[in-house]
């Protein structure tokens, strides 16, 4: 016979990405492909025609030194448990056969190699090399991150740009990111990530054999996107200035963040807060193809003595002091993947909470989860991984207290506040969907009904604290204070109202706004107050900082006093994104967009104007100087290199302000 050798292997690159669906990693140079799933690849045969009776073919999988060898048989047959590869058999070109490789659908995640022999009567021909990177498969009965509807798979898998939820419940604040997974370089940092890890580091075999199973996946990558353990993609600072770094606010999609990481040698960028750590992961979670989404939390508790109660304490004139470990963030931002728990009993399978903001430790590591959100609702506390904290996180009670020295004055407690509100975003949409009844056993509320605080005393006094309205910057914050005396008594009250600025993680700052005075009630009259906070006196408080509102009422009499607070967020303006020609965007042909922005505040404001956009475009503009009620329109162009649903986003860095005005337009650039 004459001899018979494999002159060329072709991954069939096109074909393969297209059924798993894995094309935008198209600029990836290894193929990458999903598990529980076959994909052809086809060989250029030289010598002679392939003889099924003389020939044979061998593959050799590699996952680092683990290695299975398999024959190629004839037989379509695959197993969701077992590698498997065939020709098959209808159709088959002799010189140029086509070999399908079948991976089991609990596959460890990583890149893999592979060579391929061809045999002629037990002697070994040349070998051929290639390599693939293997992912979850959401679409995979099998797969245990298998989610069931299509939709789920393109919002949690599949696409790259998304909102965070930011500020308060009653004026939430939508931030759009760019998840940037289909950037080139993203997919392989990603992997790299696992690499990089401690556990691979300290055992690989291990390491390797265990990237099967999502939950494990899962607690290695939320340990690895801080840097408190490892050689992390990110570093947390929550005070001081950020001049040696990046200010969290200013960061807009992950990719710069991974690719800063991979191009230092893996050592920490600075910085990240709790929603640039979550929307880091989640993108390296979507990468591996494990479904995953970005969660807030509204009014998140930091229980660090684990009684599930959260303690506060405010002077007698309103202002909250800073005597507490425990904190209450206004909102914090964690993950859900979607997974079964075939380690835990029946009825855990679906999200599960991930948390890579490092808080405590977790099996002696910076890293939280992956804890059920069923676990969580029903509170099975005796369940790993974290289930305990995060409870805390949506349950604990607030209790609050005003002194004077080491002297109680007042008490009060709130059993509602904490995770008063949890969303995601909607499927499809630029919106927020109301996920608290997955945490907890509530009736269902709107986020956007109005504000209020309520506390009474023992002495018979009520008080009540409302915003009129959720808070726009360049009007007045609005609000009343509604006092009750439910006594037989008159009563002598002197009101002290404070308004304290605050970042969404700490304690308020100096108070900013404050107004003092008395007021008499006769036996069991009503009172309402008419206050307001003026632009100029709250300008420098808008955008991604807080305001703490306190009202205290003194009784002159019994000397006895009784506090009502809350917080609320002032909303930043919009820019406002227009598209010419919006339905007739293809790639690679230029297109313009027009950001316009019109100046709400009491003074000039110049600023920095930065648009970017995966697969669109990256760029700076100064921005002139502009008048109290002044406007901007600024044409930018962008050519857009791929199809499929783009976010533009824009963001406006005030240079004389502490604010950020965002803005974001989804685009749909026609498939070719």
């Amino acid at each position: 016979l004459a001899d018979l050798s494999i002159k060329n292997v072709n991954l069939e690159k096109s074909e393969n990405l297209g059924k798993h669906r894995t094309e935008d990693f198209s600029s990836s140079k290894a193929l990458v492909v999903r598990r529980g799933a076959p994909f052809r690849i086809s060989l250029q045969l030289e010598g002679r025609p392939f003889n099924s009776k003389t020939d044979s073919i061998r593959i050799k999988v590699m996952l680092g030194r683990l290695y299975v060898m398999m024959p190629v048989t004839f037989s379509k047959k695959v197993s969701s448990s077992h590698w498997k590869a065939y020709m098959d058999p209808e159709g088959l070109d002799l010189m140029n056969p086509s070999i399908f490789i079948s991976s089991p659908a609990s596959a460890s995640v990583g890149c893999y190699r592979f060579q391929l022999y061809v045999f002629t009567e037990g002697k070994r021909g040349r070998r051929v090399f290639g390599k693939f990177n293997l992912l979850c498969n959401p679409w995979c009965r099998e797969d245990s991150v298998y989610i069931p509807f299509e939709d789920q798979r393109e919002e949690y898998v599949l696409n790259d740009s998304g909102l965070l939820f930011m500020g308060t419940p009653m004026n939430l604040v939508s931030r759009p990111w760019s998840f940037d997974q289909y950037e080139p370089g993203v997919l392989e940092t990603c992997l790299n990530l696992l690499q990089v890890s401690p556990q691979h580091q300290r055992n690989r075999r291990r390491d390797y054999l265990n990237r099967n199973k999502p939950v494990y996946i899962s607690r290695v990558v939320s340990a690895m996107i801080n840097s408190e353990d490892d050689r992390g993609v990110l570093k947390g600072k929550w005070a001081g200035n950020f001049k040696d770094g990046v200010n969290p606010s200013m960061w807009t999609g992950s990719g710069d963040i991974l690719r800063q990481w991979a191009e230092s040698g893996y050592s920490p960028v600075k910085y990240g807060q709790c929603w640039v750590f979550a929307a880091v992961m989640c993108t390296v979670m979507r990468v591996l193809g494990i479904p995953c989404r970005v969660v807030t939390n509204f009014n998140s508790a930091h229980d660090t003595n684990d009684n599930l109660v959260i303690e506060e304490f405010y002077s007698e004139q309103g202002q909250k002091l800073k005597l507490s470990k425990d904190s209450i963030w206004n909102f914090h931002v964690w993950v859900e993947c979607w997974m079964t728990r075939q380690d835990l009993a029946p009825g855990m399978d679906g999200w599960q909470v991930l948390d890579p903001t490092p808080q405590e430790r977790s099996g002696g590591v910076y890293c939280c989860g992956p804890a059920p959100v069923k676990a969580i609702k029903d509170r099975c506390i005796d369940l790993p991984f974290d289930v305990p904290f995060v409870y805390a996180e949506v349950n604990a009670d607030i209790h609050m207290t005003v002194l004077r020295g080491d002297q109680v004055l007042g008490f009060s407690k709130n059993t509602e506040k904490v995770g008063a509100f949890i969303c995601t975003k909607a499927i499809g949409y630029s919106r927020h969907q109301n996920i608290t009844g997955d945490y907890k056993h509530v009736k269902s509320r709107s986020p956007t009904s109005t504000l209020s605080s309520r506390s009474s005393s023992s002495s018979g006094m009520l008080v009540f604290l409302n915003l009129e309205k959720a808070p726009v910057a360049g009007e007045p914050v609005r609000f009343m204070v509604r006092i009750i005396n439910k006594t037989n008594a008159v009563k002598m009250m002197k009101v002290h109202l404070n308004a304290q600025a605050k970042e969404y993680n700490n304690s308020p700052l100096d108070t900013f706004w404050e107004t003092h005075g008395a007021i008499q009630l006769a036996p069991m009259e009503e009172k309402v107050l008419h206050q307001q906070i003026l632009p100029a006196e709250y300008e420098d408080v808008v955008g991604d900082d807080l305001v703490n509102l306190a009202v205290v009422l003194e009784d002159m009499g019994s000397r006895e006093l009784v506090l009502a607070s809350e917080e609320f967020n002032i909303v930043s303006p919009q820019l406002n994104i227009q598209i010419a020609d919006e339905d007739a965007i293809t790639p690679h042909k230029k297109q313009t967009a027009t950001v316009t922005f019109t100046n709400p505040f009491s003074h000039p404001v110049s600023g920095v104007l930065t648009v970017v956009g995966a697969r669109l475009l990256q760029g700076k503009l100064q921005m002139p100087p502009l008048i109290p009620g002044g406007g901007v329109k600024q044409s930018i162009t962008f050519v857009p290199t791929m199809g499929g649903t783009k976010m533009l986003q824009a963001s406006l860095s005030l240079t004389n302000m502490n604010s950020t005005i965002r803005g974001f337009k989804m685009i749909t650039v026609n498939r070719a």
